[in-house]
C-alpha cells in the first residue's frame, strides 16, 4: 500500500524587522513621543530665530538703505530656505519614513539618494535665476539707490552658495526622517556658533577680516552651512546611519521621484505661495518710502521667525504621521496632528500678543530711526494678534506632509495670497487707508489661512 504524503503549505515570506526607533513612532504615548522628537528641533530653531534677528542687527549697523536693501532679499531667501526644509525636505522627509514604516529599508536609501539629486538641481535653478534676475526683482519691488544696491550685493553671495542651503536642508531631512532629531539639531548649533564669530568681524572687519559690508552676513551663513553639510554627510555614508546614503551603483527610478515631489512639489508650491504673498505686500509697502520699506521689513522678520519656530514641531509632525500613515495607523496619525497644532498655534499666538503690546522691544533691536519704528509697531500692532492662525496652519501643513495630502494646503495658501494681495491693494490704495489697511489685509489672510485648513482636516480632508 503506497501512501500519499501531503507537502507543507508555504510560509508567508517573513516581515523585515521594524527598528525601535520606527516601533517609537508607531506604539509611544503621541504628546510625550512627539515633544521628546520635537525638543531638539524646538531649540535649534529657536537658535536659528536668533541669529536671524543677529543677523538683522549686524546690518543695522550700516544703516537703514541696508536695512531696506537686506528686507527686499529677505522674501526670497526665506523662500528657498523654506521650500528646501519644509517644502521639498517635507517630501523627503516623508518619503524615507513612510519606506520605513513598511518596512522598505531599501527603498528608503535609494529616496536618500535620489533627494540629493533633486536638491543639486534645484539650487542650480536658484543660482541662476537670481544672480541674473535678482537686480530686475528687487527694482520691481521698489529698491532704488543704495538700498537697491544693497540687494543686490547680499543677494549675489547668498544666491551664489545656494547649493550649500539645499543640500544642508535636504541631508537634514532625509536624517529626520529615521525619527533621528538631535543630529541635525547639534549640527545646527554648531554652525551657528560658527556664524557668530564671523557674522560681525566680516561686516565691520574686525583683525584679520575684510570689511564686507552687508555681503558679511551673507558670506558667514555659506561658511557656517557648508560646515554642517559636511558632517552630515559624512555621518549619512556611515554604517552609523539607519539610512546610508550612496550615490554608487545608483540606478534612477521615476517612480522613487515621484515618490519624494508628490509631496515635495505641492510642498515647494506652498512655500512659493507664501513667500510671494510676502514680496508682493513688499511691493505694496514701497512706494511709501524707504522707512516704510525697512519698518515692514523689520516688523514681517518676527512673522518669518515663526516659521523655523513652528518648523521645529513640524519635522517632528513629518515623520510620525508619515510613519503611522506607512503603517496603516491612520486615527493616530490625525491625533498626532491635532497635537501637534494645538502646541505651535500656543506658542506663535502668544509670541504675536506680546510683540502687539510692546511692539518697540523688538523693533528697537535693529534701528533707533522713529520712522522706521512707527511703520513696524503699527505692522504688529495689527497682524500680530492673529499669528496663531498662522502657527495652527503651519503645523496642520507639515502634518499634511506627513500623510501626504496636500491639496487643502494648497487651497489654504492660495487663498492667503489672494485675501492678502487683493485685500491690500483694496485697502491701502483704491480704499485709501494707506499703510495701516495693507496691514488689515495681512492679519485677516493669516486667518483664512489657519482656519481654513483646520476646518478641511476636521471634516475629513485625509479620509
Amino acid at each position: 500500500m503506497s501512501a500519499t504524503v501531503a507537502a507543507a503549505p508555504a510560509s508567508p515570506p517573513a516581515s523585515p524587522p521594524i527598528s525601535a526607533r520606527t516601533r517609537q513612532l508607531l506604539e509611544a504615548p503621541v504628546a510625550p513621543t512627539l515633544l521628546r522628537l520635537a525638543a531638539p528641533n524646538v531649540l535649534v530653531m529657536v537658535l536659528q530665530a536668533v541669529l536671524s534677528t543677529l543677523d538683522a542687527v549686524f546690518v543695522g549697523w550700516l544703516g537703514s538703505a541696508a536695512l531696506a536693501g537686506v528686507s527686499l532679499v529677505y522674501p526670497l531667501v526665506m523662500l528657498m530656505q523654506t521650500m528646501s526644509a519644509g517644502g521639498m525636505g517635507g517630501g523627503v522627509s516623508s518619503a524615507v519614513a513612510r519606506a520605513l514604516g513598511a518596512g522598505r529599508r531599501a527603498e528608503a536609501q535609494a529616496l536618500a539618494a535620489h533627494a540629493v539629486l533633486i536638491a543639486l538641481v534645484m539650487s542650480a535653478v536658484f543660482t541662476a535665476g537670481l544672480l541674473l534676475g535678482g537686480p530686475a526683482v528687487y527694482r520691481a519691488m521698489g529698491g532704488t539707490s543704495e538700498a537697491l544696491e544693497a540687494a543686490v550685493t547680499y543677494s549675489h553671495v547668498v544666491f551664489g552658495g545656494a547649493v550649500v542651503y539645499w543640500l544642508l536642508n535636504t541631508l537634514s531631512s532625509i536624517v529626520r526622517g529615521t525619527g533621528t532629531m538631535a543630529l541635525p539639531a547639534a549640527v545646527t548649533a554648531g554652525s551657528a556658533v560658527i556664524y557668530l564669530v564671523l557674522a560681525p568681524a566680516l561686516v565691520l572687519g574686525w583683525g584679520p577680516f575684510p570689511r564686507l559690508g552687508v555681503a558679511g552676513t551673507a558670506t558667514a551663513n555659506v561658511t557656517a552651512f557648508g560646515a554642517a553639510t559636511l558632517v552630515l554627510a559624512i555621518y549619512l555614508c556611515s554604517s552609523r546611519s539607519p539610512v546610508r546614503l550612496s550615490l554608487r551603483g545608483l540606478r534612477l527610478r521615476r517612480e522613487l521621484f515621484w515618490e519624494i515631489l508628490r509631496v515635495g512639489a505641492p510642498g515647494s508650491l506652498n512655500t512659493i505661495l507664501t513667500n510671494l504673498t510676502v514680496v508682493l505686500m513688499t511691493g505694496l509697502v514701497g512706494p511709501f518710502g524707504t522707512a516704510a520699506l525697512a519698518g515692514y521689513g523689520m516688523g514681517v522678520r518676527l512673522e518669518y521667525l515663526q516659521i523655523p519656530l513652528v518648523f521645529g514641531m513640524g519635522s517632528a509632525l513629518v515623520a510620525m504621521v508619515g510613519t503611522n500613515v506607512g503603517a496603516g495607523q491612520h486615527a493616530r496619525a490625525e491625533r498626532i496632528a491635532w497635537t501637534g497644532a494645538g502646541l505651535a498655534a500656543a506658542l506663535t499666538a502668544s509670541i504675536g500678543l506680546l510683540a502687539a503690546a510692546v511692539p518697540h522691544v523688538w523693533l528697537g533691536l535693529f534701528t533707533g530711526d522713529s520712522h522706521v519704528q512707527a511703520v513696524g509697531a503699527t505692522y504688529l500692532l495689527i497682524v500680530g494678534p492673529t499669528y496663531g492662525f498662522f502657527g495652527l496652519g503651519l503645523a496642520l501643513y507639515f502634518a499634511s506632509q506627513g500623510a501626504g495630502r496636500l491639496a487643502w494646503p494648497l487651497t489654504a495658501g492660495f487663498l492667503r495670497l489672494g485675501v492678502a494681495a487683493a485685500g491690500g491693494w483694496l485697502a491701502g490704495y483704491w480704499l485709501g487707508w494707506g499703510l495701516p489697511g495693507i496691514f488689515v489685509a495681512m492679519a485677516l489672510a493669516l486667518v483664512v489661512f489657519g482656519a481654513t485648513l483646520a476646518a478641511a482636516i476636521k471634516l475629513g480632508a485625509w479620509r
